[in-house]
């Protein structure tokens, strides 16, 4: 079994003694390897140790109120490409406005610690150093933030904004089916819409995906709304979320 390399970046020794017993009373498996690095105050001993430890994830508190750790978070994700950054935010609201930000650095998940259990914490280590993109989770379960994130790149699209992630042209079909995609509609509920059939609606999202370079739909999303591709509207209900269990003893990763 792969060890998965895992570096709290925090000030306070506190918190990371605390997030490392909570890790390790999760980790059933044995699977993780936890590191433990205090930034400094400008980061450059973070970088450091990133350079010399060459962890598989970073997670890094970004100290809501003031966003301190973005600036840190950007760096490593540009030039660690092979370090997946995991941000996490005692934010006690959504806000839609900071999952922005998040996502502009290049992290590739997003949890509100007062909400997220070391369950959660260690799945999401576990998709992170896998290649995937928990964070288009935060979009897809929160359509109103959606709709906020997303009209926020549309704008920076509508002033020039561009990503080179995009190689190939999408059809004006391909771009219907990812416009119902954003609004949150199901492969079967497409398929009924534009009168097709489900595997054929299927086929469509496996060629958007394989032109966008995309990890999955809502990955797809981000990356044609970024681009000014697609246009949505969405018009969703929240009040059906999952209850999460809380961490412990705490219950908080704060």
């Amino acid at each position: 079994m792969r060890k998965i390399t895992v570096m709290i970046v925090d000030s306070q020794p506190f918190f990371q003694s605390w997030l490392r017993q909570a890790l390790s009373q999760e980790d059933n498996l044995g699977e993780i390897e936890v590191l433990e690095c205090d930034p400094g105050e400008d980061g450059k001993n973070g970088v450091a140790e990133i350079a010399a430890s060459s962890p598989d994830v970073v997670l890094l508190d970004i100290r809501y109120p003031f966003l301190g750790g973005l600036e840190l978070g950007k760096k490593i994700a540009r030039t660690f490409p092979g370090t997946r950054v995991v941000v996490l935010s005692t934010n006690p609201e959504e806000d839609g406005d900071e999952l922005f930000e998040v996502i502009k650095i290049g992290a590739v998940a997003y949890l509100r610690s007062k909400e997220s259990s070391a369950t959660e914490l260690i799945e999401t280590i576990r998709r992170a150093s896998n290649g995937e993109y928990p964070i288009n989770d935060s979009l897809i379960s929160r359509p109103k933030v959606a709709e906020r994130v997303l009209r926020q790149f549309q704008d920076m699209a509508s002033m020039g904004g561009t990503i080179k992630d995009i190689t190939t042209t999408l059809t004006p079909k391909e771009v219907q089916i990812l416009t119902h995609i954003a609004e949150g509609n199901p492969n079967k509920q497409i398929a009924l819409f534009l009168g097709m059939r489900e595997q054929t609606i299927k086929n469509h999202v496996s060629a958007i995906l394989r032109k966008l370079n995309a990890n999955d739909r809502a990955h797809a999303v981000i990356l044609a709304v970024r681009k000014g591709l697609i246009s949505i509207q969405p018009d969703h209900d929240e009040n059906h979320r999952p209850e999460k269990v809380p961490l412990q003893p705490t219950g908080r990763l704060t």
